[in-house]
Order: structure tokens, then C-alpha cells, then sequence
């Protein structure tokens, strides 16, 4: 009789009666399938946290390494962007005007309001508004004459080298007859002046002496 037909004559309700071999057997498994047990209620329940923790840090690196590489791969471009950015923004920068360059803007900014027609009733420099590396200064300015003239004034100070925007345009007629050819207008003129190094150097200090006894 082979161990196979041993396992089938087997009276479950005798197991004395079982031959040892077969006894052994069943002892084996069972002491395995309470160390399988033990081993995951305690060892791997345990380390199970640590191992999510270290699946998830890996799939955050993961990420990231992916993200660096995709940015290296794009360093040229970048570089190339910046590049511009910068001649654009060196390009803005020779706009403004420096401190010894702003009384002739002035002069450029009322020249234009007479060269396209227009009588001044107005031209008052406020105080300048600091606003980081560039200062802020704005003209409030009164302007009378025909539609037409007006917008050749604007034209004229989009013209200018130097940045100049128009602020709180109003306009309206000199009299009852709103006629279009005399008008007066309102506006806010605002230049921006470079901020340079204007600090200089301090003045030393004097040393002081005790006097001598």
C-alpha cells in the first residue's frame, strides 16, 4: 500500500491509530500554518505601514526625478527665454529717464502739446512716488482746443523716446455750443525716471582725541 491509499484509509476520528509518518506530516503543516499566521499577524502587519510609506516615497521621487529631467531636457530653451526677457526688460530700462534727463522730458511733453495746436492752460509736476527701481512722476495737465488737435498729442507723446502715459483723460466743451473745435482736456501725464545709485559714498567719521594731561 502506497502512502496515498495510507491517506485514504485514515479514520479522522482515530488519529492514535494513524501511522507516525503520517502523523509527522500533519504536525509539519500545522507548525507551518501557525508560523505563516504568526508571521503575518505580527511581522507583517507591522512592517506594512513602513512599507506603504516607502512605496509612496518612491512614487514622490519618482515624480520628481521626472519633472527635474523634463526641465534639463528644456534648459536651452529656458536659457534662450531668459535671454530675451532680459534684452526686453535692458530694452524697457533705456526708456526711463535718468534724474539729469527729466527736465528736458518736460520740456518734450509741453513742446507736444503746442506742436499739435493745443493752448496750455496747464502744466503742474506733482510729487515724485518711489515704486522699487523707478520713480513715478505725474503731470496734471490743461489742454484746450479742437478733437483732432488732441489726438495728435497723443500721437506725439506715444512718439517720444521716453515712456509717457496719459492718465484720467477728460474732455469736455469750452462752452454751451459743445463745439468739437473748442474743447479742454483734462489729463494726467506720468513719466518714470531710473532710480540709480543715488546713496554716494558717506562721509567718514572724525576720529575724536582725549585731551592729554
Amino acid at each position: 500500500m502506497n502512502f496515498l491509499d495510507q491517506l485514504r484509509t485514515l479514520d479522522p476520528r482515530d488519529v492514535g491509530r494513524w501511522p507516525v509518518a503520517v502523523r509527522g506530516l500533519f504536525v509539519v503543516l500545522g507548525f507551518a500554518v501557525v508560523a505563516a499566521v504568526g508571521w503575518y499577524m505580527f511581522v507583517w502587519n507591522d512592517d506594512r505601514p513602513m512599507l506603504q510609506k516607502a512605496e509612496a516615497d518612491e512614487l514622490d521621487l519618482r515624480a520628481q526625478f521626472e519633472s527635474k529631467q523634463q526641465r534639463a531636457a528644456n534648459l536651452d530653451a529656458y536659457r534662450t527665454q531668459l535671454g530675451e526677457m532680459e534684452r526686453s526688460f535692458g530694452a524697457m530700462l533705456r526708456q526711463l529717464p535718468g534724474k539729469t534727463e527729466v527736465p528736458n522730458l518736460l520740456v518734450d511733453i509741453s513742446q507736444t502739446g503746442l506742436a499739435a495746436g493745443l493752448t496750455e492752460k496747464l502744466f503742474q509736476p506733482g510729487g515724485e512716488k518711489s515704486n522699487g527701481f523707478y520713480a513715478e512722476l505725474p503731470i496734471k495737465i490743461k489742454l484746450v482746443g479742437s478733437y483732432h488737435d488732441f489726438g495728435r498729442f497723443v500721437s506725439g507723446i506715444a512718439a517720444l523716446p521716453r515712456i509717457v502715459t496719459l492718465n484720467d483723460i477728460q474732455i469736455s466743451p469750452v462752452d454751451a455750443k459743445g463745439s468739437f473745435d473748442n474743447l479742454t482736456m483734462d489729463v494726467t501725464a506720468k513719466t518714470y525716471r531710473y532710480i540709480e545709485d543715488e546713496g554716494g559714498a558717506k562721509p567718514a567719521k572724525k576720529k575724536t582725541t582725549a585731551a592729554g594731561g
